[in-house]
């Protein structure tokens, strides 16, 4: 939750955190099924038990070997049943096209699934997790998600309160050394076996320290754990109720792990690598000068190669520029917003400065110092979207282009051709759309910051173009024109 707050669950960080979740979820399984095997003393309920929701059952009666072919039988059973018996229920409830017949099948399944495993003796978690890997392998798995969205918010908060009340106050209390040893070992423990295995599949520093940061904590399976372990008599009731104890005091740490991490440890020790990499010697002068070299503009670079036009490339990730460099391309590694990068780069002799980067501000920083320092050079600069084009404009840009605008205009030319619109007919709309679309770039820019006018021009924007479309498709409908006539096509050119 706190990675996806952060819009870090893309990061490599927070692919791998998100898969080493799963893959503890998962080890729960077999972890389960071996506790009997590991019994040593006398089975007791009770305590962390009841406060995990485990209570005794028919599996307690059976031998340990039993018990671990029951859970592991009743894991495969849901499986199984779940294949063969849950779809084909929820196609039939998805005909109804009902709603709220869909929400309360799948909480009714989960409710089942957890009600089941707890009438067998094992733990309703267990339940709730194997009914979530269920609805998650369903072809309706996207609705179904949807459906119980509200729900996660408040079962999510329910969660962490039962945790809370799970915590033993007066143990905290009583026994504060042994409580603070046991999390502080926990967490370096964890956080060191986790930057080791980050280094080791080659993870940067960066995503290394968060990688490690994020998940340093325990997770929510150790309380059913515990709760097996007291049962079979693996652990006594005091030892997993100071377990507990820590637990749920590490899982509370873990926002103020990622905010130290963020704050403290990586100004201090995640930048270091890339701060102490000096920028490279640029031993060439061209007429352009490109900062940025990833999916954007590296086309741009390689389509200037191809017609003989030498450029100078800069770019700001160091790891980015030797992969490049592996591939054979020639590429300098500095920050283009220095003023003594951009002179070392020749920019005084270049005529184009293009940046091609997806960081906004620094994407400003980069055209305020070519501006102030460079007024000579034509900048192009790529845009991430409509308000970055605003700034850009607004800090005297004129070639400004957008990222996605070619790419949807394209796509929507082939759709209108497989919807059998004629291809002429399908470029010249995507060639008005355009032209309207840059023209009213430049006049929101100037209103962007009274939102009332901004909304009114906008809206009435919007209605115009359409009009003109329509009044256009109408013109080619009505004269049975199939090509470009020589007037509009002067006028698209801008050739009036």
């Amino acid at each position: 939750q706190t990675l996806q707050e952060k819009g870090l669950m893309n990061t490599g960080a927070g692919k791998s955190s998100f898969a080493v979740l799963l893959f503890q979820d998962v080890a729960v399984i077999p972890m389960i099924a071996i506790m009997p095997l590991l019994a040593l003393g006398e089975k007791h309920g009770g305590g962390v038990t009841e406060a995990a929701g485990h209570g005794a059952g028919t599996v307690e009666s059976l031998p340990a070997w039993a018990q671990t072919l029951s859970v592991l039988g009743a894991v495969a059973l849901v499986v199984v049943a779940g294949r063969y018996l849950v779809r084909p229920a929820f196609r039939i409830i998805a005909r109804t096209r009902l709603r709220e017949i869909f929400a309360a099948a799948a909480l009714m399944l989960i409710i089942g699934i957890a009600l089941l495993m707890a009438k067998v003796g094992l733990s309703p978690a267990l339940g709730t997790f194997l009914a979530g890997v269920l609805l998650a392998s369903s072809e309706y798995r996207h609705e179904l998600e949807s459906n119980i969205e509200t729900f996660k918010g408040l079962l999510l908060g329910l969660f962490f309160i039962t945790v809370g009340t799970s915590i033993d106050f007066w143990l905290v209390v009583t026994q504060p050394g042994l409580i603070l040893g046991l999390l502080g070992g926990l967490i370096l423990v964890k956080f060191t076996v986790l930057f080791v295995l980050g280094r080791l599949f080659k993870m940067g520093l960066d995503q290394n320290l968060l990688f490690a940061a994020a998940l340093a904590q325990s997770g929510e399976f150790a309380f059913v754990l515990f709760s097996f372990a007291t049962q079979d008599g693996v652990l006594g009731a005091e030892m997993a109720g100071e377990l507990v104890a820590v637990v749920a005091l590490s899982m509370a740490l873990t926002p103020l792990l990622l905010l130290l991490n963020e704050k403290w440890i990586q100004p201090r020790f995640g930048t270091k690598e890339q701060d102490d990499r000096q920028p490279d010697t640029i031993d060439e002068v061209c007429p352009v000068i490109i900062v940025g070299f990833g999916r954007f503009g590296h086309i741009v670079g390689r389509l200037l190669s191809a017609n003989g036009v030498n450029a100078t490339v800069l770019d700001v990730d160091s790891d980015h520029v030797d992969l490049l460099r592996k591939l054979g391309l020639k590429v300098f590694y500095g920050d283009a917003s220095r003023h003594d990068l951009l002179h070392s780069a020749g920019v005084e002799q270049a005529k184009l400065l293009v940046v091609a980067i997806d960081d906004e501000e620094r994407t400003l920083r980069i055209v305020e110092t070519a501006r102030k320092n460079f007024p000579h050079l034509t900048i192009f600069a790529r845009a991430r979207g409509r308000a970055h084009a605003y700034e850009l404009l607004e800090a005297g840009i004129d070639h400004v282009y957008r990222e996605t605008l070619d790419t949807s205009l394209v796509m929507g030319v082939d759709v209108l051709r497989k919807l059998g619109f004629r291809s002429y007919q399908a470029l010249r709309s995507a060639r008005t759309f355009r032209r309207h679309d840059e023209k009213l770039l430049r006049e929101l820019c100037l209103m962007r910051h009274d939102r009332k006018a901004y909304i009114d021009r906008a809206r009435q924007a919007i209605q115009d173009l359409e009009t003109i479309l329509r009044d256009e498709l109408a013109q080619a409908h009505d004269s049975g024109d199939g090509a470009w006539d020589v007037d509009s096509l002067r006028q698209e050119l801008g050739r009036d």
